[in-house]
């Protein structure tokens, strides 16, 4: 019995290629064969690399333009004859035959694996023998994700490191992070292992009570998915309470309804909510009504002025809020919610200040500057007996000079007549 090899040669008994048919068959004595070949001799089979998923089925095809009844034959990265013409060699329940006719040899390989992976050989058995290769690439899928680190819930200021892992991908699968909706920036670390890889990455955080209720999302993408692999964790942080009053009226007058609540958050939620006014107990009980967070003062007078005090504490720490209650008269203006409106009925006493001290200090700047006015032209006040007399050794010569030398009279003097 004459058998073939991939390389064209013959070899008897057991070995790399499957029996061919006696010289009775369909395929005639080796002398047969070349003689029918050498219509063949010239081409080469024609074949594709294929890329099938880990765990999926790859049709491997390999075809020629014209034959003249030459088998062809597929074989594995091995060298291992899987079938030759439509005969079975390699006993492999996974591999099945698609397909063999004198142009065509197409063979199944169902439920690949990442050994699967190589070259393989379809071999046109012409003398010499054509061969052409065909490359199967198998990807590897990455496992799920899973995010470890993280033992809730966090302390406000504690340091933590997310980190997020998948294996079996091929190749190196990648990883993103997500706060919420936006992306942030982790550190990448790939291992292999055996043919797959395994790919890790890591957020350092000091978390804080904006990171309470914050989804981080660890993505993993891959040519063999649809779409990404997600896992998510949701950050639970514990802080202390921060607080808050909130008041019913702007303007509180005598007589009034008034409300104060006391806001706060914090995780845990604070409980309860503790009252005081001027750091002492309510005095008035029966007007001074608590219920949960909220004070109410039923009727409003001027013995409820002074320093109202909420304080909550949680596990974490403790927190208070104050507000300063004045309580106007009855004729006050009315209460509005206005501040706008506010401004116009309530008298500024600064501004009032201002003004005053604005006008005293325009009118001593006008005293001032009329004194020294006057005092510039301030004149000398002669009677018309007077005139000439200043000079003069007698009163006789007075008189003379003041009828004739008149005229030359000081500048600054002003006489009346």
């Amino acid at each position: 019995m004459l058998l073939f090899c991939a390389d064209g040669r013959g070899v008897r008994g057991g070995g790399c290629c499957v029996e061919c048919e006696r010289s009775s068959g369909r395929h005639g004595t080796l002398a047969g064969t070349k003689s029918k070949a050498k219509g063949s001799q010239g081409q080469f089979p024609i074949t594709q690399n294929v890329t099938v998923v880990e765990g999926g089925t790859a049709n491997m095809t390999c075809r020629v333009d014209y034959n003249d009844n030459t088998s062809l034959q597929w074989s594995n990265p091995a060298q291992q004859t899987l079938f030759f013409g439509d005969k079975k060699a390699l006993r492999d329940h996974r591999i099945e035959l698609v397909r063999a006719t004198s142009q065509e040899l197409t063979i199944r390989i169902n439920d690949v694996s990442l050994s699967d992976e190589g070259q393989y050989t379809c071999s046109l058995f012409t003398m010499p023998v054509k061969t052409t290769k065909a490359y199967l690439t198998v990807l590897g899928v990455p496992s799920r994700p899973e995010i470890t680190g993280f033992t809730k819930p966090a302390m406000e200021g504690d340091e933590i490191t997310l980190t997020c892992i998948t294996s079996g991908s091929k190749p190196a699968a990648n990883i993103r992070w997500f706060r919420n909706d936006k992306e942030v920036q982790g550190t990448t670390e790939v291992n292999a292992t055996g043919k797959s890889f395994t790919v890790r990455s890591s957020l350092l955080l000091q978390v804080d009570k904006r990171d309470d209720g914050v989804a981080y999302t660890c993505s993993v993408e891959h040519v063999s998915l649809y779409k990404p692999y997600m896992t998510t964790e949701v950050l639970e942080v514990h802080y202390a309470p921060q607080l808050e009053i909130t008041h019913s009226l702007i303007i509180p007058q005598e007589g009034q309804y008034f409300k104060l609540e006391c806001v706060s958050i914090g995780n845990p939620i604070p409980e309860p909510v503790l009252w005081s006014k001027d750091g002492g107990e309510l005095p008035d009980i029966e007007r001074m009504i608590v219920e949960g967070r909220e004070l109410t003062i039923t009727t409003l007078n001027k013995t409820d002025n002074g320093t109202y005090r909420c304080e909550a504490s949680n596990h974490v720490g403790t927190s208070f809020a104050e507000y300063i209650l004045f309580v106007y008269a009855k004729d006050f203006p009315g209460p509005t919610t206005d501040p706008n409106a506010l401004g116009q009925h309530v008298p500024d006493h600064a501004l009032i200040g201002g003004v005053v001290a604005v006008v005293v200090f325009i009118t001593l700047c006008l005293i001032i500057v009329l004194g020294r006015y006057l005092a510039r032209h301030k004149g000398t006040y002669l009677t018309h007996e007077a005139k000439g007399a200043e000079d003069a050794p007698d009163a006789d010569t007075a008189i003379i000079n003041a009828e004739g030398n008149h005229v030359h009279a000081e500048e600054k003097k002003e006489y009346f007549i």
